[in-house]
């Protein structure tokens, strides 16, 4: 199983707002050579949060087959949603919280489940704006996509 490295973040200018997300993908091949991938995209009406999970979405679905991922974010709400098992209980609760609430992203949730299901995923937190040069450059890339004048939809969002 290949083993790749994944680097995620996600931006919004003003939560709601245009938003972007970034991820920097590495992985070594055979002979010892890196190989790194860059993605990015941008949205017109979006949030902070779902831009951090559209970076882990997109990241992993790039990969064109099961890997081992270790992947970093600063985003404790998808860290914390996957290594304490909020994820698990909100899908056995039917997207559910405590009381009853309904949990946010959901769309999103429900992809992060499924790739998480085709790859080996760590989910590691790593703190932002922090130095970390693939974290840097991930937030490089998510603000770029946010400012940027080719803004897709974010078809999932659903405003409070």
């Amino acid at each position: 199983m290949t083993s790749v490295t994944v680097y995620t973040d996600g931006s919004s200018r003003g939560n709601p707002g245009p938003g972007g997300y970034g991820a920097v993908l590495e992985y070594i091949d055979g002979a010892g050579k890196l190989h790194t991938k860059e993605m990015s995209a941008g949205y017109r009406l979006t949030t902070n949060n779902r831009m951090e999970l559209m970076g882990v979405i997109s990241a992993l679905r790039a990969l064109n087959r099961p890997c081992a991922v270790q992947l970093y974010t600063d985003s404790r709400y998808i860290v914390d949603a996957v290594n304490l098992h909020w994820l698990d209980g909100w899908a056995r609760r039917g997207w559910k919280r405590g009381k009853n609430e309904k949990v946010r992203n959901v769309d999103l949730w429900k992809q992060i489940r499924e790739l998480t299901g085709i790859h080996q995923v760590t989910f590691n937190w790593v703190k932002g704006h922090n130095g970390h040069p693939q974290n840097e450059r991930c937030d490089q890339l998510a603000t770029a996509a946010a400012d940027g004048d080719h803004l897709l939809e974010d078809t999932g969002y659903e405003p409070e």
